[in-house]
């Protein structure tokens, strides 16, 4: 039972860019007498970084492990209650460690955008962490929770007033950040490895992947992640542009495993989408097609490149190395806002807003893999009795939302009227 565990939490990654804004959030928003460690690599470094964080940490343990090391993840795992981790990317480095929390019964979050090591971590483990009842919870940053929680609230909403089941339903995101290292380093990853097992592309190109079930999923997927169009096709009384938001093929797959395993309790009718807003300036129609273009053209650069040894070494030269980022200064100009809307199979109109300041990618993803990793330690009594490679929405529901509210998000939930 984990309730006997050394740690209450441990962080994994503790030095790298991410890591270090989310150990300093832990130390501030992390319970008095919360039993938490660093890990990472270099002893030297996590030593360094805790005298850093100031007297709330100076009894974190530290603890030295390798990703690449299965003893010492195994070693870890059996110390803690919960792991979080920010070692990417993650279909390179994350297996072993996720294995060992499934073995060990821990419970694991990470910030994974990255299908195909989702769908591994299925078909590889699913099953052994139901029987040891470890939550293993995917993308537990920008990558994927306003999308995950903004449509579990419009079910939980839409159900408590009786309208209906949910039908075409789209996120429109709005923000201001960058794009780190890591990220771009994710990307090519994924697509190394189709180079090298060109069946791991339907993990990429089929929207329900991730599907505890794909029988029970559409023939043909649900509306397309590329976009351009006027935002008054998603509701009336929108305006502007809207665009392809490079999140989407990963973030749509997220809210769909969670209808699954749910028990496709979104309706029948449910159809999912994200899109970016380009905004209502004159140039607006100008950036939305060219924020669709450039997503199309670059992941296809990548996915060529990646195929051989002299693209591969291009792109090390080009792309922004792991490990890098926006400064301190920029992190904290971030933001980001997302409206989700849906329409009812009774005719009713919802929306779900979700906003946050901070660089989405950056410091609002630290908290809330922090308010993830917290309230899978401390939270069980409010969390679905749930276990198994789950989503944010089905591991911690209305228990996350309520931390991440606390945590200074808005999360709201808005009826209009009925068509």
């Amino acid at each position: 039972m984990t309730e006997n565990r050394e740690f209450d939490l441990v962080l994994f990654g503790a030095t790298g860019f991410v890591g270090q804004t989310t150990a300093r959030y832990l130390a501030e928003a992390a319970p008095v007498g919360a039993r938490i460690a660093l890990a990472g690599r270099s002893a030297a470094k996590l030593s360094a970084l805790r005298t850093g964080l100031g007297p709330a940490a100076a009894e974190w343990e530290l603890v030295a492990a390798d990703a690449g090391d299965p003893d010492a993840l195994s070693a870890l795992a059996g110390r803690t209650a919960v792991v979080i981790t920010t070692v990417g990317p993650y279909q390179r480095y994350g297996l072993p460690l996720l294995a060992a929390c499934a073995r060990h019964g821990t419970h694991y979050a990470d910030l994974t955008g990255e299908s195909i090591f989702t769908r591994t971590a299925i078909d590889r483990y699913h099953d052994r962490a139901v029987a040891t009842g470890a939550k293993i919870v995917n993308s537990c940053g920008f990558d994927s929770i306003p999308s995950d929680l903004s449509v579990y609230q419009l079910h939980q909403a839409v159900v408590a007033d009786n309208a209906g089941a949910l039908g075409e339903t789209t996120l429109i995101a709005t923000m201001k950040g960058g794009i780190s290292g890591g990220t771009v380093d994710s990307a090519r990853a994924m697509w190394e490895t189709i180079a090298a097992e060109p069946a791991a592309r339907v993990a990429i190109t089929d929207p329900y992947s991730l599907s505890p079930d794909r029988s029970r999923e559409p023939r043909r997927g649900g509306p397309s992640d590329h976009a351009l169009g006027r935002a008054k096709r998603i509701a009336p009384d929108l305006d502007g542009w809207i665009g392809t938001f490079v999140m989407a093929p990963h973030n749509t797959k997220i809210v769909r495993r969670s209808n699954g395993l749910l028990g496709w309790a979104y309706g029948p009718d449910f159809r999912y989408r994200e899109v970016l807003n380009a905004g209502a300036a004159p140039a607006a129609p100008l950036i939305a097609a060219a924020t669709a273009g450039s997503v199309v053209a670059g992941m296809g650069a990548v996915a060529v490149l990646s195929r051989s040894r002299f693209g591969r070494r291009l792109l090390d030269r080009v792309l922004p190395a792991p490990g890098s980022g926006p400064d301190e200064a920029a992190r904290a100009a971030g933001w980001f806002r997302t409206a989700t809307h849906t329409r009812t199979s009774t005719g009713a109109t919802y929306m779900a807003t979700f906003a946050g300041q901070g660089d989405p990618g950056y410091q609002a993803t630290a908290v809330m893999l922090a308010e993830s990793g917290l309230c899978l330690a401390f939270d069980k009594a409010r969390s679905p009795e749930r276990a198994g490679v789950l989503t944010p929405a089905t591991a911690m529901g209305d228990a996350l939302t309520e931390r991440l509210r606390a945590a200074g998000m808005s999360i709201e939930v808005t009826a209009g009227r009925a068509a």
